[in-house]
């Protein structure tokens, strides 16, 4: 695949073939992504590969059994891991000092710039992916299904496997303007902000879903259906608890 056309026609896929991925391609593709930027070169993430269908059933109810995660080859959970390193230090006469949030910050984002490098290489050989945000929303009970010990936290899930003959289904972004600010942060006025998300709201997809859910506006659709404040809270709350009791807080 020409790499110019893979970046600008790329689009998430939930959809999977039965063809197998084999051990040697996702191990191939999880070593080549280790060649990610990674803070201090410390490499603060671990991926726990569930192919099993029985672990894949249990991981996979734990994503709301979304098609995405019943009907892939195997699902990767990628963790924030500064256990493996403090433990290093430990045997090496040296004092790990990685008990707090900012540890917790350099290991997520270890780990999930490792993840999008894993869907870039999977992607460029054929394979498709699809980000499960589930992760956030149930990874305590991920973190005891897969025995995490301290200082290790689940924060994305990938879903894997070759696609099926169906194209992937692009969805709307946001102009470039919406997102490049000069020098400094630009204040946009009323009108302008509502012009930037005009294509999201005229997406076919997003006014069905107005429409489905009986709601005047596409925001409402986020604020009160899909992230409610309610849900924002208590996701919340159960993460920071996570932290806590995994020893990051």
């Amino acid at each position: 695949m020409e790499i110019e056309n893979y970046f600008s026609n790329r689009a998430t896929v939930r959809d999977y073939s039965d063809r197998e991925v084999s051990n040697e391609v996702i191990n191939g593709i999880l070593e080549k992504a280790m060649r990610a930027p990674t803070c201090g070169n410390m490499q603060l993430y671990s991926v726990v590969v569930t192919r099993d269908n029985t672990n894949k059933e249990k991981l996979a109810a734990l994503h709301f059994n979304q098609p995405a995660a019943t009907g892939s080859n195997l699902i990767l959970t990628i963790c924030a891991d500064f256990n493996r390193f403090s433990r290093w230090c430990e045997l090496s006469e040296a004092s790990p000092c990685y008990s707090n949030f900012h540890s917790f910050i350099m290991a997520a984002t270890d780990a999930i710039i490792y993840a999008q490098q894993i869907v870039t290489i999977a992607e460029l050989e054929g394979l498709a992916t699809c980000y499960l945000g589930t992760v956030n929303y149930t990874a305590k009970e991920i973190s005891d299904l897969f025995l995490l010990p301290e200082l290790v936290v689940p924060v994305a899930s990938l879903s894997i496997g070759y696609p099926t003959d169906a194209p992937p289904v692009k969805t709307e972004r946001l102009p470039l303007e919406a997102i490049v600010h000069l020098e400094h942060y630009r204040k946009d006025s009323d009108k302008e902000i509502k012009s930037l998300f005009k294509t999201k709201e005229e997406w076919p997809d997003n006014k069905r879903f107005v429409k489905e859910n009986d709601k005047k506006t596409l925001a409402q659709v986020f604020t009160d259906i899909r992230y409610p404040l309610k849900t924002n809270e208590t996701v919340s709350q159960t993460f920071i608890n996570l932290l806590q009791e995994k020893g990051f807080i």
